[in-house]
């Protein structure tokens, strides 16, 4: 099929990651992928959540939101973070974030993320994700230069993208008008290594197969390389340091 964008089927929008994009921000970035566009932004403070008080562990936690005039017609504002999709977005991005990190040995620290779409237009929680983890390689990078860490808590690289099915064909990372129609519409999370993080499917109308599903993963893998290729393009100066290479 011919799609809206002119892309190939496993083709990924333009991506651009500007770093350093909120200076007040321990780490930032702007990410924008097609006409998707999310601020992120880490904040590392020197004090764990309560309940690990003396653990010797550091955590991480993550906020997503999206302003009022982010998509078409006004979105409320979450003021309570109360909302299903609100608190699902931020625990993927937890999640995902915390397979990539080694929070045993980062001492009694708390890594704050948060991802806040100003403009949508489909994936916005696979942007934020990209984001994320370049945000929080800004933070990391900022504290060795201060001084406060000497070794990365790092791991991996990590990409989120999506994928879906529309009329039969795999398609990779789906615009709005791509995702409201998809049959099926799945998000991929996965570390530079290759192993994932989280696959998140749903079929929408009909159930697919396993190798629809073989063929959708392939096409996730593909594009989510991409991505951590520009994270390696990104931080080529601080990679050895930041993976602990």
């Amino acid at each position: 099929m011919e799609r809206f964008s002119q892309r190939k089927a496993d083709e990924i929008r333009k991506v651009t990651i500007t770093k350093n994009f909120i200076p007040n921000a321990t780490g930032s970035a702007l990410i924008e992928c097609g006409n998707t566009k999310v601020i992120c932004t880490a904040t590392i403070t020197n004090t764990a959540p309560q309940w690990m008080k003396g653990s010797g562990h550091g955590w991480l936690t993550a906020e997503y939101g999206m302003l009022p005039a982010s998509s078409s017609g006004r979105i409320n504002r979450d003021k309570h973070l109360s909302s299903g999709r609100t608190k699902e977005i931020q625990r993927l991005i937890g999640r995902s974030l915390r397979a990539a990190v080694e929070l045993e040995s980062f001492g009694e620290k708390t890594i704050l993320i948060d991802c806040d779409v100003i403009q949508a237009d489909g994936g916005t929680r696979t942007a934020s994700l990209n984001g994320a983890i370049t945000a929080l390689s800004e933070a990391l990078i900022k504290l060795r230069n201060e001084g406060i860490i000497e070794k990365s808590p790092m791991k991996e690289f990590m990409g989120a993208i999506s994928v879906g099915l529309i009329d039969g064909e795999t398609l990779v990372d789906l615009d709005y008008h791509e995702d409201s129609r998809a049959q099926v519409d799945m998000n991929v999370v996965m570390l530079g290594c290759g192993k994932f993080i989280e696959i998140q499917g749903t079929a929408e109308k009909d159930p697919f197969d396993r190798n629809q599903l073989d063929k959708m993963l392939g096409c996730a893998e593909k594009g989510i390389n991409e991505i951590i290729e520009m994270q390696n393009e990104l931080f080529e100066n601080d990679m050895d340091w930041l993976l602990n290479r």
